[in-house]
Formats: structure tokens, sequence, C-alpha cells
């Protein structure tokens, strides 16, 4: 069988997407890029937003209308908290929520009628993510919140916390780095969280993986600053941690936090990124702003806006606030009206790309091992573009002859320029 895979939404569901991936490699079955000639397809949807919802309906419609005849597999946020909405869509074969994603690949090949015996049932020779165009893995140490941000539908589609054994963490990534994988990168809803309930910690994680596998590059998802240890950032002496952080930061104003049931403070999060910019050259730390939450008065804003300005971020995630039924913020009075949020939201964007671009000035001229991807672009016949990340996160394109490759190494290459958005390189061999 040629299975076809499509995630929205979190690096989470991407992790789980390549769980899948591997199942089915080891069950017999192919990975393919194309959805037309697929026989099975799996969707990972979401529902962060009312919007990611929207979308993934319209994905799970158009994927049937593309392939038909495709035994059809929805699962993630949106189908846990839509179920019956879900099963009623057009070509949908099998609705598998998330306390059961461990059972999909099982309950797809049985439930329906698709079980194989293959003529060799074997480790798969290429990672499934080669297969799908990727050099870089996810890998799920942990799911569930015990947090409830009042803006935040995930928690109560993700359950409870749970956080896997730490040698099935260090298995699989010795495996994944066996096939060729460089680097992983670790992802929960609430990763912070990491071994709350099997006495053990993230730091350990860590520390443990940087000891017991030798995979090159080692990246953190995203991560609530409130659960940082005390010399969290000692960790990142080893080079094999990648110097860059994603820490939600919402808002920049401390009433509007409290609405949210954050639990950092504004002055909390400022010593954080102090530390770690004080004690790793070129930490990234990039972040996630909602515009326009219920009650955000002007002062709020400005308030908000300024805090932004004075950290300085290297990308921010931008979402205008939009109700989210089954959650408290839904409840609360003084909504922000949509004119007013566009205002906000255009405004953060323009601060946002120059923060950006000061960002990236800053590492110009400096040389980084960067991590070269599969995706390129021809640029004439003699030539491609191809692209890569730097340790803290900055996406670096180079041109090279059509006739090479250098997808999957790591190569030190030198910023030099940016021209058309992008970050040019040169490589140094």
């Amino acid at each position: 069988m040629l299975v076809y895979l499509k995630t929205l939404g979190c690096r989470l569901n991407e992790a789980e997407l390549e769980t899948w991936a591997q199942a089915f490699q080891k069950a017999g079955h192919q990975i393919t890029r194309e959805l037309d000639n697929a026989h099975i397809v799996i969707i990972n949807s979401c529902a962060v937003t009312a919007d990611a919802s929207r979308k993934s309906r319209q994905l799970i419609r158009k994927i049937h209308r593309g392939n038909p005849q495709a035994k059809l597999v929805i699962s993630g946020c949106y189908v846990t908290l839509n179920e019956d909405e879900a099963a009623q869509l057009l070509g949908v074969d099998l609705v598998v929520s998330n306390k059961d994603k461990n059972q999909l690949v099982k309950q797809t090949l049985s439930l329906l009628n698709l079980e194989s015996m293959p003529a060799m049932a074997t480790e798969p020779g290429e990672t499934s993510l080669f297969s799908r165009g990727r050099q870089r893995a996810f890998v799920k140490v942990q799911d569930g919140c015990r947090y409830r941000c009042t803006f935040c539908i995930v928690t109560v589609a993700r359950g409870e916390e749970a956080s896997r054994a730490l040698q099935d963490i260090i298995d699989e990534i010795n495996s994944l780095h066996l096939q060729g994988i460089n680097e992983v990168i670790l992802t929960g809803v609430h990763l912070g969280g990491y071994g709350g309930e099997i006495k053990s910690d993230l730091s350990t994680l860590i520390e443990t993986i940087l000891n017991q596998t030798n995979i090159p590059r080692l990246r953190l998802g995203s991560l609530e600053p409130w659960e940082l240890p005390d010399g969290f950032f000692s960790l990142f002496k080893n080079p094999r941690l990648m110097p860059h952080l994603h820490l939600p930061l919402q808002s920049g104003s401390d009433s509007v936090l409290r609405r949210m049931a954050r639990r950092c403070k504004t002055d909390e999060f400022a010593n954080i990124v102090k530390q770690a910019r004080e004690q790793i050259p070129h930490f990234n730390v990039t972040t996630d702003i909602i515009v326009g939450f219920p009650g955000e008065t002007e002062q709020e804003w400005n308030d908000s806006f300024e805090f932004i300005k004075k950290i300085g971020f290297g990308h921010i995630h931008i979402f205008t606030y939009s109700s989210r039924e089954g959650t408290k913020a839904a409840t609360l009075p003084n909504p922000v009206n949509n004119k007013l949020k566009k205002q906000r939201s255009k405004q953060l964007h323009v601060l946002a790309e120059e923060m950006k671009q000061a960002f990236v000035t800053k590492n110009f001229k400096q040389t980084f091992p960067v991590l070269w991807e599969g995706h390129k672009q021809p640029v004439d016949n003699e030539k491609q573009m191809v692209f890569g990340y730097t340790p803290n996160y900055l996406q670096v394109a180079c041109e090279i002859p059509t006739s090479e490759t250098i997808e999957n190494k790591i190569i030190e290459t030198t910023l030099v320029s940016i021209a058309d958005e992008r970050i040019k390189g040169r490589l140094e061999i």
C-alpha cells in the first residue's frame, strides 16, 4: 500500500506523522509524496484557532477531491473536538481521536481491512522523512498540558499530561541518526513539563540525549517561559544543543497576561531573555503574540508594543484574537472590534519585520555550521538555489552548480548578504 501523510498545525503534529510513517513502513507499506497514487491518506488536523479548524475541514475536502478512491483517515485536535462533524465529512473512512493516536496505524490497517503480509517486514532502509523531503525529525516526548490558559483549546483536545519513557526517546533518536537524520527537534504540548509524572524533567532529558546519542544537532520546540529551571542555559554550552528558543510571550502587558492566566510576568520574561543572550552568543529568541485579546485597552496595547520592542525578537508569530468556543476567554467582556485588531496587527507586523532584520544584521559576516535541506529552486541551466538553517534558526540560501548536492550535509557557511528577503551564504569548503 502507498501511504500519503499530511498535517496542519504544530510541530507535535509533524512528530506524530513521522511516527505513523515509520509504523506503516515497518508493516510493509510505502510512503509517497504523491496524493494521486496513494491507497491510504492520513490527515493530522489542527484546532488551535477557529481558522485552523476551518482549514482542517477544507483540507479534508480537498484531499478527498484529489483522490476519492483512497481510504481517508483523519485524526488530530479538530477531529477530537468535533468527532461527529468530522466523521460526516465526505470521503472520511475512519476517525481517530487524540487519545487513540498511538493505535492509528493498527486501526487503519485492521478496521479498513488493509492488513497485508509483506514479503519481509524490516526496519526501513531510508527514513520516511527523506521520502517526504525532510531532513530534520520532530520527536514527540510528551502530550497534554496541566495549565489552562484562558485562550487555549488545545489543552482540552490533548487531555492530561503524559511523558514518554526516557529510554524510548533515546532509542528513537539513535534509530533516526542511524538512518541519516542529523537534527531532531523535541516537541510536546507542554514540553517544559516533561517528566513531571515519571520523576524526571526536561534538563535531565536533554543531558541524557547529549550523553547517550551522537545526534549532531538537538533543537527544542516551543517552551513556556516559566518552566525553565535554574541553570538551564548552561546546557547550551554543548554546541550540539541549538541556540534558539521559541518562548511564547502572548502579550507584553501584565494585566492582559493575568486575564490570559499566563504564569510569567514581563519582568521575569525579560530576565530570561537577558540570561540567554549574556551566556550564549547569537542566541535567537522567537515568540507568539496575540493581538486584540478581550478587554485589551489602548494603554495595554501600547505597553505591550513597547515591551516587545524593548526585548527584540528574531521572529514573531502574530495571532489576531478570535473567540474560541469552549475557552474561558470566549466569555470575557469588552471584545476588541475587528478594525482595531487589524490596525494593531498591522502595526506589530511592521515592528516584527524590523526586529527580524536587525537580528539578521547582527549575524552578518559570521560563520555557522548550516544543515542543508532537500528543498531547492533552479536559478538557470547551470545553477540551483539550496536552503539550510544555522544553529540559531536562520534560513540561509546558497547557489551551487546543478550537478552538485549538499542535501543533509552540515557545512560551515558565512552569511554574506540579504537580497529578495533571503539571507545569502557562502560555503567555506
